[in-house]
């Protein structure tokens, strides 16, 4: 079966996107920990990041890197904060998540956008890109 993100790369469910690569796809996260919080995906589904080979890690980790410095740019922020966890979803995910203090990294409190907001922010993104 399908995650949810394969999902959304195959745009069977819209997504929010920010840059896409043949073998990447960065969209805004749905639940965000702050303004511009971004998930950076592979398209070849595997579940967790260590078995990804040791060339779609090192792309991943570059194409996310581009990524944040565009995020920087873009949302008023001390630094851009990066996670792996993937519990929750069984696709490897790299989180860029704005920061301006520790609990923003927390995935606690969360901020809500209206569906404008997703869409400007995205569209600030990509021109910083």
């Amino acid at each position: 079966m399908s995650s949810i993100f394969t999902k959304i790369i195959n745009g069977e469910i819209p997504c929010h996107k920010v840059a896409e690569t043949e073998e990447f796809l960065a969209f805004l996260d749905v639940n965000p920990n702050a303004k511009g919080h971004t998930l950076c995906i592979p398209k070849k589904e595997v579940n967790k990041i260590f078995d990804l080979s040791d060339d779609t890690y090192l792309k991943l980790m570059a194409f996310s890197k581009k990524v944040a410095f565009a995020l920087e740019k873009t949302i008023d922020c001390k630094r851009i904060g990066m996670t792996v966890i993937g519990l929750e979803v069984p696709h490897v995910h790299v989180h860029l998540i704005p920061l301006n203090s520790m609990k923003d990294a927390q995935f606690i409190n969360k901020v809500s956008l209206s569906a404008e907001e997703f869409a400007a922010t995205a569209k600030a993104i990509q021109a910083n890109l």
